[in-house]
């Protein structure tokens, strides 16, 4: 939160025909909006009646009556036509008479520039900041008991808590030609930024000042600023008014801000985020859990799912091919048993006596061999073999529960 009270002194036009330090006009206001006026057209005493309309106007110039259509309304001109082609207000040239205040602007203006004066006006920006947050305000005014105000002006090194501005140092903080910019007129941003890091002592928390042109210099539609206000009276019972175009500098103060003090919550929310977003919180969970929890033999036992891979030497055949040189594959077996090679070259369990088999290999029919070559005997779980062969038995088994579990 923050608020900006901008204060500046522009001027009056005294008998004398000097200009004073205040000018009483009306001219639009916000809270961090204000602006200064640095040239002016006056068209004094204009009163309701019929004069010619102004030249600037299209479609204006005329010849003969005829060329002005009584009752038209132009939107760029100033009244009501009167159906009348009058001589202007000076030269050879016509317009067509309208009702309205007269004399119009272009006929009768008279301008006056304050460029020379304008550059040491000066301006008092007072600006507060308030972080609720973290309970935190802080003001752009030293707090001193002297009236130091009266005697500094605003120096980003040396004294940085006295805002109070030259507008020709603004002008120029801002890169423009002060000059063309009053003749004109212009939008200035100050831009008022407050970063602060509250874990530091207060006195660290400073403003910083910047200046830039707001308004599109170079499109000639758009830049510049000016408008119009009117002061109204009475003379021998008529009213009069006196008409004034001001161009301006118009000053924008804009504040910027942003303040951090360190939480171990939040530092926690956001370190764990960054992980679980590139993958690293779930490994962490995992080796935190297997490690350092009680339980994590539990843990381990739901998480992974042991695989059993039959252990076979890496000279033995696969069964496809044994089968086509017409010898026996080994028997299905548990994961939990182990085979060992015979005397006669024959895959059995261990600790097991080398069986015989039972039927030939030329008994194999060519169905049953395709059968075989189809059927896959890497099982864990044991499966038996096809029924037209014969099963494998031991000649003399020792291991009654391991055959129950073939």
């Amino acid at each position: 939160m923050a608020a900006t009270h901008p204060k500046a002194p522009t001027a009056q036009r005294l008998a004398q025909g000097c200009w004073s330090a205040f000018w009483d006009y009306e001219t639009p206001k916000g809270g961090s909006v204000f602006s200064i006026i640095t040239r002016i057209e006056v068209t004094p005493f204009q009163t309701l009646g019929a004069c010619p309309e102004s030249i600037r106007v299209p479609n204006t110039t005329c010849h003969l009556d005829a060329d002005c259509t009584a009752g038209e309304l132009d939107m760029l001109g100033n009244g009501l036509r009167t159906g009348r082609c009058v001589p202007y207000y000076h030269g050879e040239a016509k317009t067509c008479e309208v009702s309205g205040w007269c004399p119009v602007e272009d006929g009768a203006a008279v301008s006056h520039f304050l460029g020379k004066m304008a550059p040491n006006f000066t301006i008092l920006i007072k600006n507060s900041i308030h972080y609720p947050k973290f309970q935190f305000s802080k003001g752009n005014i030293a707090h001193r008991e002297d009236d130091y105000l009266r005697r500094c002006t605003f120096d980003q090194g040396f004294d940085p808590y006295c805002p109070i501005f030259r507008l020709g140092f603004i002008v120029e903080q801002a890169g423009e030609n002060f000059t063309e910019l009053a003749h004109r007129g212009g939008v200035i941003g100050v831009i008022i930024n407050w970063d602060c890091d509250l874990d530091l002592p207060s006195s660290h928390c400073n403003p910083k000042y910047s200046f830039r042109r707001l308004d599109p210099k170079h499109v000639p539609a758009s830049s510049g600023y000016n408008f119009r206000f009117a002061k109204y009276y009475r003379v021998n019972s008529t009213t009069t008014r006196t008409l004034i175009k001001a161009y301006g500098i118009r000053i924008d103060v804009i504040v910027h801000g942003q303040a951090g003090k360190f939480s171990l919550i939040p530092t926690i929310i956001n370190l764990a985020t960054a992980l679980t977003s590139i993958g690293v919180g779930s490994f962490l969970c995992d080796w935190i859990l297997l490690t350092f929890m009680n339980k994590n033999k539990v843990y381990s036992h739901k998480k992974f799912d042991k695989v059993c891979a039959p252990s076979r030497p890496s000279s033995s055949w696969p069964v496809t091919l044994a089968l086509i040189l017409g010898q026996a594959p080994p028997p299905p077996r548990h994961c939990s048993q182990s085979l060992a090679p015979g005397p006669s070259g024959q895959w059995g369990p261990q600790g097991a006596e080398p069986g015989k088999v039972v039927g030939s290999p030329e008994s194999h029919s060519i169905p049953a061999l395709s059968e075989q070559i189809a059927d896959t005997p890497d099982r864990c779980v044991g499966q038996g073999l096809p029924s037209s062969e014969s099963p494998l038995q031991d000649s003399t088994p020792t291991d009654p529960k391991g055959l129950a579990q073939l």
